[in-house]
């Protein structure tokens, strides 16, 4: 655990919580939404397979700070992989920890608690301050003209590059986890989300840098340009050269992926089919 970290037990759940919001405050209302009393001003963001709802908890300063609280929801086979392994919300609390202590921008960590039962998770949440400003870059990928698209992956190979260069693999970078951000002079910065998905490992290869930006949704025309940004950005040492090999891991992962989505809608729109009788 983190040196800034402290352990959490609120029965029947226990995790860790950040130092800065360390506080019997804190835990008192923490507690009081898990146990199915949010306070009037809490906002859901998503109801899903997993919901996230918005709220203000106090931290140790006494200081009413917004926050997210993402509620996993494990069934069937993946709950029963749960035994033994670290939870998603644990996973998450790791992610964001190993994306901030390599100097990279995501929301700040506040706790993470599971509930388990016979070592199987039955509930579990992750707590992290509400990101109050940005926009998801898929809508820029979509609004922008082809000139600000190309600063604004100008911008981002580099970035993609540094955290691959770090040891870090995000599994799901996809359009909806990079939070583009004003950067305070006119430029922009990234944040990235759904941390549950994030890896540290000891050096990416080139593979697993093709495959990890495959989720992206780049407009074709603009790839070469965002592919050839990314291998020419300065590379830490020890960094895979990036040539031919690259490009080529990349389409045939980008082909794979853009396949797999098509059968996906597919299947949900028979689904829906079904379920409306249209079939």
């Amino acid at each position: 655990m983190p040196e800034s970290a402290r352990p959490l037990d609120l029965p029947p759940f226990r995790g860790a919580v950040a130092a800065a919001f360390s506080s019997p405050a804190f835990s008192s209302a923490l507690g009081k939404f898990l146990a199915g009393e949010p306070p009037r001003d809490a906002e859901i963001l998503l109801e899903g397979r997993n919901r996230v709802v918005a709220l203000p908890l106090p931290d140790a300063a006494g200081w009413s700070v917004p926050v997210v609280i993402k509620e996993f929801n494990l069934r069937g086979l993946k709950k029963l992989l749960s035994f033994g392994r670290a939870s998603k919300a644990e996973k998450a609390w790791r992610g964001a920890q190993a994306l901030a202590g390599r100097g990279f921008h995501t929301p700040a960590p506040v706790a993470f608690l599971d509930h388990r039962r016979r070592g199987l998770v039955k509930r579990s949440v992750f707590v992290a301050v509400f990101l109050t400003q940005g926009r998801e870059i898929r809508l820029l990928f979509r609004e922008s003209a082809e000139a600000r698209l190309k600063t604004l992956l100008a911008r981002l190979a580099p970035v993609l590059r540094s955290l691959h260069d770090a040891g870090l693999v995000h599994r799901d970078l996809s359009d909806g986890n990079i939070i583009v951000r004003d950067d305070g002079s006119g430029g922009q910065a990234f944040s990235f989300l759904d941390t549950n998905r994030v890896r540290a490992r000891k050096r990416v290869g080139t593979f697993g840098r093709a495959r990890g930006l495959v989720r992206l949704g780049i407009p074709p025309g603009l790839r070469p340009f965002f592919l050839e940004r990314y291998a020419s950005a300065p590379a830490s040492p020890g960094a895979p050269a990036l040539g031919r090999s690259f490009t080529l891991w990349y389409r045939a992962g980008k082909r794979a992926y853009s396949g797999w989505v098509a059968v996906k809608k597919t299947l949900r729109l028979r689904k829906i089919a079904r379920a409306l009788r249209l079939q």
